[in-house]
């Protein structure tokens, strides 16, 4: 059964500062998880532009997932595997995320242009990302420990989050990410469905709690000065997993334990 969910996640932030924000955190957020032996090493970013939805960057996938899914194929089928595509288990499985940004506070209930059959099947939820309240997904994918009820930004005195902030804030914008799996798969179909659903939800909460959190550091860079810190981070990751991938080889020709 193919299950939908619209995600709304209310920043106080405006359209443009939203960019920024995204950008920002997705440099940190790679720097932060890349190590002298594993990390991420982007081939190709490109902006890209469609007549509905407009401009945007190609997205990045979701280790946490594709780690889960691994796990799932192991104990379901008691093998071991590298890649979640090679497990029969999920060469059916549909996961699509839609995302439109909006400057409102979540009030528009229909930005992504459903049908009358989607929009009675499509489930809602409003992500408030000044909610301290934590679940198993939560604390696997948190790493943000800012208490936005206490926090106020240095750099434009934004801040606290109070219980009604999402109505009184300005500038606002909300980001409404359209969620739909479906895993064909009887007996663990519905189960995988809601695992991957509440997995997002994790990741969406995460991302942007981090980028309030750290809007002291992006605030009032250009695109311009973040492009150039994406090409730094991209080149500076292409050389540690070089470095890291010639090591191996030399212990592996010399018959070391790796």
């Amino acid at each position: 059964m193919v299950q939908m969910k619209e995600f709304r996640i209310v920043m106080p932030v405006s359209l443009e500062e939203y960019e920024i924000a995204q950008m920002y955190m997705v440099v940190k957020m790679q720097q932060e998880n890349t190590t002298s032996t594993e990390g991420v090493e982007i081939l190709e970013s490109r902006p890209f532009e469609d007549d509905v939805y407009g401009k945007a960057k190609c997205p990045l996938g979701s280790p946490l997932l594709h780690q889960e899914m691994l796990l799932f194929c192991m104990r379901k089928l008691g093998v071991h595997i590298q890649d979640a595509n090679q497990c029969p288990c999920f060469n059916k499985l549909v996961l699509t995320i839609e995302t439109v940004h909006v400057a409102d506070n979540a009030k528009s209930e229909n930005v992504h242009g459903l049908d009358k059959e989607q929009l009675e099947s499509r489930k809602v939820e409003v992500i408030d990302i000044a909610s301290s309240a934590r679940d198993h997904w939560s604390y696997l994918v948190g790493r943000c420990d800012v208490d936005f009820s206490k926090f106020r930004s240095r750099r434009t005195g934004r801040g606290p989050l109070t219980v009604s902030w999402k109505e009184q804030c300005n500038p606002v914008m909300t980001a409404y990410k359209l969620v739909t799996v479906d895993a064909p798969y009887w007996g663990f179909g519905k189960r995988l469905e809601q695992t991957f659903l509440a997995g997002e939800r994790a990741l969406f909460l995460e991302t942007h709690r981090s980028c309030f959190a750290w809007i002291d550091q992006w605030y009032g860079m250009t695109l311009q000065q973040l492009q150039d810190l994406e090409q730094e981070y991209y080149s500076l990751t292409s050389k540690v997993l070089l470095a890291a991938s010639r090591m191996y080889l030399a212990a592996k020709l010399d018959g070391s334990k790796i």
